[in-house]
């Protein structure tokens, strides 16, 4: 039978997404993980060691300082980790190590120094983390309705805006602009315990931007984009939303291109399954996109149309696999939690985009997303 690999990871779990998986455990500075057995072996400094081992029962708990000095007894003068970890593999008589494509090059070339080879693994580090469990489609559901909570916010001030003459919208007696806003729906959302950033709020000709954050005045009876994407302090999961709303009366063009979005996106729901490829998901979006008369290019120099992916996996990541996409590969498998988010986006008229998260089944597709969809305000 042949040996599994041993794994190691040395990075923070504020922002690696594979070591607050594989810990649970959320540390600001690079640490050890170490994995050749039944249970992985985490090195960290003396300061989170008592945490660790009460929010980590799963690891095997070890003190950074205890073999560094360990390691000063034996002649080493300035014991860093990579010294630490040939200490920890020369016990296990392991030589090779599996390490993740944005492994440290400079700790990789001084494990070579010292006998230990370091290989990149091909593809994800923890492929188990596209599947996700029942507890993390619950944490997912928390951090969407994080998202929500500042949805509900940024819509009802919105709501409560006044329309001045020059189309201005008025919030408070003072101009809404997309700062202003974002900042209602990042507070709301940090009451509810979760971190937002980079909030999109978008309107008029910003919004044919998929990624632009907006700024400047909000003006009435125009598209303006939401997209919340944050993240659960407790927890590291991500929630994803996007809605677009008309303060006042929407154009008959905006009204169009809001149902031709809301009704690819219905189709794109209705296709994903488990098995289904990723690809035609979104080749499906293109073609009801392209028989409304919704075509997809470069004009005058810019893209318009729909020329982002449909949608995007979530969880620890948030943008992770799989992708849905015109270029991407696989199929759907049951457990995976995706965004379906088409859009469409023309400078003249502004830019449109809806996006729900499911969780992928055999028989179709469990829309975590509670939140309405309405376009006029």
């Amino acid at each position: 039978m042949k040996n599994p690999e041993t794994l190691l990871m040395v990075a923070d779990s504020e922002h690696n997404a594979d070591m607050l998986y594989a810990t649970g455990l959320f540390v600001p500075d690079p640490f050890i993980y170490l994995s050749f057995g039944r249970r992985p072996l985490i090195v960290l400094s003396d300061l989170e060691i008592d945490r660790a081992r009460r929010q980590a029962p799963h690891c095997r708990v070890v003190s950074l300082g205890e073999y560094q000095k360990k390691l000063r007894r034996s002649g080493v003068k300035s014991p860093g980790f990579a010294h630490v970890i040939r200490d920890i593999l020369r016990e296990q008589k392991i030589r090779r190590v599996t390490v993740p494509g944005h492994f440290p090059f400079g700790l990789a070339r001084d494990l070579k120094k010292l006998g230990i080879k370091a290989k990149p693994c091909a593809g994800n580090f923890f492929p188990k983390r596209e599947i996700k469990s029942a507890d993390e489609v619950r944490k997912i559901s928390a951090a969407l309705t994080m998202a929500e909570v500042g949805m509900a916010e940024g819509m009802q001030a919105l709501r409560l805006s006044k329309i001045d003459k020059r189309r201005q919208l008025i919030y408070r007696g003072l101009p809404l602009t997309s700062e202003r806003l974002r900042a209602v729906i990042d507070c709301a959302i940090l009451q509810a315990c979760g971190l937002a950033a980079n909030t999109i709020v978008a309107g008029g000709e910003q919004g044919c931007d998929p990624h632009e954050r907006g700024h400047g005045l909000l003006r009435a009876n125009s598209p303006i984009i939401l997209d919340i994407f944050p993240r659960s302090q407790k927890t590291g999961y991500f929630g994803d939303i996007t809605r677009t709303v008309v303060r006042g009366h929407a154009s008959e063009p905006v009204r169009k291109l809001y149902d031709t979005v809301f009704q690819g996106q219905k189709i794109a729901l209705q296709k994903v399954r488990a098995g289904i490829s990723t690809s035609e998901i979104h080749q499906c979006v293109q073609q009801f996109f392209a028989q409304r008369g919704y075509q997809t290019g470069k004009r005058n120099g810019r893209m318009e149309g729909f020329f982002h992916g449909t949608g995007h996996g979530l969880g620890l990541e948030i943008h992770e696999s799989p992708r849905i996409g015109a270029t991407s590969n696989g199929a759907l498998r049951t457990g995976q939690v995706v965004t379906v988010e088409p859009g469409l986006y023309y400078p003249g008229i502004g830019g449109v985009r809806l996006e729900d998260v499911v969780l992928v089944t055999p028989t179709g597709a469990r829309n975590l997303t509670r939140f309405e969809k309405v376009l006029e305000l």
